[in-house]
């Protein structure tokens, strides 16, 4: 028992303490059941498969570990990111998926949000896709991608007033009309509720470079709305605690994989995690060990399949 509060300490404590290079995968697999994944930057690039990961997961399985998979990218629904899955070759169950655009939907639920009130879509279809099935009414979304102001002397846009929140996600089709039009329903509509995804400055849409990520369509809501939004994805808690309560597992028996330090390890900082960072993603060992970085994960390694090589394979 003293084990596991330590191990709770740890990590609560892991921004003041330097991270550790993994030397011995075995004792970090051994000391927790389940292993969430940050998925771009871990598992894959764009739409390339980073090497060892089907090994890796498979290794994990064997032990009777738990794996799940969760996302800030909120264009797919979880239905979607497990053809994903399948089409790179590996096997995950939809159960085991949780992207920001089911968060979303997950937390208006939580709180009961009324089904006579409409959400206003700034993101893609994934988002869309799980407001549907969660009996939510939405309007937005890509379809006013191609949508424009005529600006002209006395013009007045008009919103719906039944709109009970706004939602913004990464959105590629992102444009003027839906940042008045958001705008229109967060200061006008009262009690209209201000969602974002998530707040990641970079997305990695190919391999060859970082693109701007949802933080940018968050920033120009913030901007006009002078409102900072309720984060559902990475690293606030939200997921977390959802995952906990769904799956049954006890916060200190888990450890989170990422790429990111401001999203994936914090994510696992504040929910009492022990935390490993990758550094096949979007941070690098000198951004790690910046003495102007605060946030210190209790490991690190280069890539998942770092489990094989680091005598994770000999038990």
């Amino acid at each position: 028992m003293d084990k596991k509060k330590n191990s709770v300490v740890t990590s609560a404590a892991a921004a003041s303490v330097a991270a550790q290079p993994l030397e011995n995968a075995d004792a970090l697999i051994d000391s927790v059941e389940t292993f969430i994944f940050d998925c771009d930057g871990v598992i894959w690039k764009g739409d390339s498969l980073i090497e060892g990961v089907p090994e890796t997961l498979e290794l994990l399985r064997a032990k009777g570990k738990r794996l799940v998979f969760v996302t800030n990218n909120s264009t797919k629904s979880r239905k979607q990111y497990g053809k994903k899955f399948e089409t790179l070759g590996l096997s995950v169950n939809e159960e085991e998926i949780f992207a920001s655009s089911f968060a979303a939907a997950a937390y208006l639920q939580s709180i009961d949000f009324p089904k006579d009130k409409k959400i206003y879509v700034i993101g893609e279809e994934g988002i869309l896709i799980e407001l549907e099935l969660a009996g939510f009414s939405y309007l937005g979304g890509p379809e006013d991608g191609g949508k424009k102001i005529e600006l002209k002397p006395g013009y007045l846009m008009e919103h719906d007033k039944d709109v009970g929140a706004v939602v913004v996600g990464f959105d590629r089709y992102f444009n003027y009309y839906k940042v008045q039009y958001g705008t229109l329903c967060v200061r006008e509509n009262p009690g209209c509720l201000f969602l974002a995804t998530n707040r990641d400055a970079v997305t990695h849409l190919t391999d060859a470079q970082e693109w701007a990520g949802g933080g940018s369509m968050v920033g120009a809501l913030v901007g006009s709305t002078q409102r900072e939004p309720l984060v559902v994805g990475k690293p606030s808690t939200f997921m977390m605690d959802y995952l906990a309560n769904k799956f049954g597992i006890t916060k200190s028996q888990i450890c989170m994989v990422g790429d990111r330090l401001d999203t994936d390890i914090l994510f696992g900082q504040n929910g009492g995690c022990k935390t490993l960072l990758v550094l096949s993603g979007v941070t690098s060992l000198s951004m790690l060990q910046n003495p102007n970085n605060s946030i210190q994960p209790d490991f690190y390694t280069n890539k998942i399949s770092d489990f094989l090589s680091l005598k994770a394979a000999n038990v």
